[in-house]
């Protein structure tokens, strides 16, 4: 990356040295699970997502977890470095990255008791200090031995030695999340009798070993830093002051050139919330205490926390709360980031918004991490690039929905002449609802981020324009994407007397429009939808009852995000009545049916109920046009209505495709 402008970000453009290593910029993207990976090791598409966050200016990548023992294997996609096998494909990363100026560092990690899968769907035997079980993964780990324990100082440090062959700058040791050392650190899960046990220094010694040992066969000149949880924000976790004390103590000694503060941890649901904190916790939340601790190190530090605009970043740094910020899932969403933001064009950026919808959402699923804003991140080697059309055509996108917008933006960075019709006056589609749900507002820069780059290709749009057969034959298109959405869905029911019955759209739009009383919410899809409507209607002054299709509510969103949305739902008292599906209403009774054993199951005293049933395609204009001939592309909801993520990517496929 050619040397910043600095004017706009003072702080965050400035170098910083750490060790032999010089950052150009104080941009981090931290290690993270990217499901790039095969049998442990590193692949093209890996290579390809990486290079892309190096060429895009970030100061310093750090590479996701490598298992430096055959034990530290924790799921079926996570890399290993615990033999010479792993050398081509870190030797490939680093021939990629380094010509950028980018620091690569690479992660040293073992997750003890934290297992989480297997290649095979057999847990393996998960090894601990000491026995005691992982509430999360509900594993029951086997005590290491002693001279098990001095094995693995071993293996971190033969790990070490590969990854700096292999070209990095250097590595991290993962003491964060309730990982292995953390575990070691921590009195509740460390209560050992042997050297590696009893007090604060028989827990300390473990970490303080593997970085020794890491730091000799590094050599002189590698990076050797250290990731740590200052608060796993869990009665059993580890204690805050430990976490620091130790922090200090192996600064302190010259063991740690940086140190990388996070929060929360694996062994807990409430505490791995703060892994990838959702969209509902507070921008750079880490900063106050990563602040404390470089008041009490000579050594930089790193804070991740949910910065995703570089605003955020520079005011963190300009506080001389830490030294460099974690900006992960904002380079997820933009690898052009730190480019656009050195240049000054902050419009340009494409923000995260903290959905966790494609990013973690992905990895928990076993699926290649992606970005719901920015399909092309993680699918790099196919649509990393715009390639020039051919020959450029005539093309019409009617919908400015999620789809539309960007298949009309790809159209026109490729070459064609796009118009862009829209019925309503604002671009946006089912976003503009969406936002508007209790804990989502943010949702809302995904509209905007998509209509900027609309008009960065400069794409002529009509809005408050209707298109029909008729106006797309006058129009005279090469060809015309369709991208047309969907409407709220109603399922059948049974209706007696004059009940009130209300599809969620209408009480997104005005929550104070339903009934006093107790509200049902049928909930089919376990979104966003139906939970959010219930904490609309609670907040309104209503009882509310969500009728939920799955085991529980919100059951298909993503965990972190999902255990916000549960705890929100418990604290406003909103009743959930889970597996069940309606048949009928009357004017004070639901019937719904159990989906397993088909018995009735009875909601009394009821003032009405909302339908979060899903929705229906829009499809009669891409018909239409098929019927006489037309050439036209169905994108989004129109082909069937699914989640934004579906419809920015087949905008994208229908785009480049053209």
């Amino acid at each position: 990356m050619a040397a910043e402008d600095t004017t706009w970000f003072p702080h965050l453009f400035s170098p910083l040295t750490i060790r032999t290593a010089t950052l150009a910029n104080r941009i981090v993207s931290s290690g993270h699970d990217t499901v790039m990976v095969h049998d442990g090791k590193v692949t093209d598409q890996l290579v390809a997502y990486q290079e892309a966050r190096a060429a895009g200016g970030a100061g310093m990548i750090i590479l996701q977890v490598a298992g430096v023992h055959p034990t530290a294997h924790y799921t079926a996609h996570n890399l290993m470095a615990h033999d010479d096998t792993c050398l081509p494909g870190y030797l490939a990363l680093a021939e990629a990255i380094k010509p950028h100026g980018t620091v690569l560092v690479g992660q040293l990690f073992h997750p003890g008791r934290e297992i989480m899968e297997s290649d095979d769907g057999t847990m393996p035997v998960a090894l601990a200090p000491s026995a005691v079980p992982s509430e999360r993964f509900r594993v029951m780990p086997r005590p290491l031995r002693t001279a098990e324990v001095e094995e693995l100082v071993d293996s971190y440090a033969a790990a070490a030695g590969r990854l700096v062959r292999a070209g990095l700058d250097g590595v991290e040791l993962v003491a964060s999340h309730g990982y292995l050392p953390a575990q070691f650190l921590n009195p509740g899960t460390n209560r050992r009798d042997d050297a590696y046990g009893g007090d604060g220094e028989g827990r300390l010694r473990f970490v303080r070993e593997v970085l020794a040992a890491c730091r000799v066969a590094a050599g002189p000149d590698a990076v050797v830093g250290m990731r740590i949880s200052l608060d796993e924000r869990e009665p059993s976790g580890l204690p805050a002051e430990a976490a620091f004390a130790a922090a200090v103590a192996l600064a302190d000694e010259g063991l740690v050139d940086y140190l990388n503060v996070t929060t929360g941890t694996s062994a807990t649901l409430g505490g791995s919330d703060h892994i990838v904190p959702e969209m509902g916790m507070a921008n750079g939340y880490v900063a106050p205490a990563a602040a404390g601790l470089k008041a009490a190190v000579g050594v930089p530090v790193i804070v991740a926390g949910r910065i995703n605009q570089p605003q955020d970043a520079e005011r963190i740094l300009a506080g001389g709360q830490a030294d460099a910020c974690v900006m992960t899932r904002a380079l997820i969403a933009d690898p052009e980031m730190p480019r656009r933001a050195a240049e000054g064009r902050l419009e340009d950026i494409r923000a995260c918004i903290a959905c966790n919808q494609a990013c973690i959402g992905h990895f928990h699923a076993g699926y290649p991490i992606s970005c719901i804003q920015r399909p092309e991140t993680g699918r790099e080697r196919r649509y990393g690039h715009r390639a020039p059309a051919a020959k450029p055509r005539s093309v019409l996108v009617v919908g400015a929905g999620p789809a539309g917008m960007k298949a009309a933006s790809v159209a026109a960075e490729r070459g064609h002449h796009v118009h862009l019709v829209e019925a309503s006056g604002r671009p946006g589609g089912q976003v503009l609802l969406a936002q508007r749900l209790p804990g989502r507002d943010e949702f809302g820069g995904a509209a905007d981020n998509l209509y900027r780059e609309v008009v960065r290709s400069e794409v002529k749009v009509s809005f408050h324009c209707r298109a029909d057969a008729a106006f797309v034959a006058g129009e005279s298109p090469d060809v015309v994407v369709v991208a047309t959405g969907a409407q709220p869905y109603r399922p059948a029911l049974e209706v007696m007397g004059e009940p009130w019955v209300a599809d969620a759209w209408e009480i997104i739009r005005s929550p104070e429009a339903a009934p006093r009383g107790r509200i049902v919410v049928i909930d089919w899809r376990g979104d966003w939808v139906g939970v959010g409507v219930a904490r609309l209607l609670a907040a309104a002054g209503r009882s509310v009852t969500l009728a939920a299709r799955g085991y529980h509510a919100a059951d298909r969103l993503q965990q972190y995000v999902r255990d916000a949305q549960l705890t929100a739902m418990h604290r406003a008292g909103i009743e959930v009545v889970p597996l069940v599906r309606p048949y009928g209403i009357d004017d004070d009774t639901l019937y719904l049916q159990h989906v397993l054993t088909g018995d009735p199951v009875l909601v009394e005293g009821v003032a009405g109920a909302v339908l979060a049933c899903g929705h229906s395609a829009e499809d009669a204009l891409l018909d239409e046009l098929r019927a006489v001939g037309t050439p036209a592309v169905g994108a989004g909801d129109c082909l069937s209505p699914r989640s934004v993520e579906e419809a920015v990517l087949e905008g994208l496929v229908a785009a480049s495709e053209l």
